[in-house]
């Protein structure tokens, strides 16, 4: 079982870099919300979690530890306000660009200097 979950955070961690080193905007939010469900996930193993067991200690001999799950929470929440963030700021560039490109320059538009080059040498 922990060979199968760390695949599963190795493969969510590689997708999500992989997705935010695009050029598009769109994939580096699906990128971001790929790297946090790997890091709660992650968050969550490091816990070593028990079933049936109760969070507080003194009550049985075995006990859960309750910080994992408080920081997955937390994360979950932080998680969604930058994915909504993100997505503002794209929507925002794009309607001020004109395109979805991370950069704001668009590979088949061609640079300023490119054209003025191109029409000098058309003269």
């Amino acid at each position: 079982m922990e060979l199968i979950l760390a695949i599963v955070i190795a493969v969510l961690t590689g997708t999500g870099i992989y997705l935010m080193l695009r050029a598009r905007t769109f994939p580096v939010v699906l990128g971001l919300t790929l790297f946090t469900y790997a890091v709660n996930l992650f968050l969550f193993a490091m816990g070593r979690l028990h079933y049936n067991a109760p969070p507080v200690i003194n009550m049985s001999d075995t006990h859960t530890d309750p910080l994992p799950q408080a920081l997955v929470l937390t994360a979950i929440v932080i998680g969604f306000a930058m994915t909504a963030f993100v997505v503002v700021l794209a929507l925002r560039a794009r309607a001020d660009l004109g395109n979805d490109h991370v950069d704001g320059i668009d590979i088949a538009e061609p640079e300023p200097a490119e054209t003025q080059a191109q029409e000098e040498a058309n003269s």
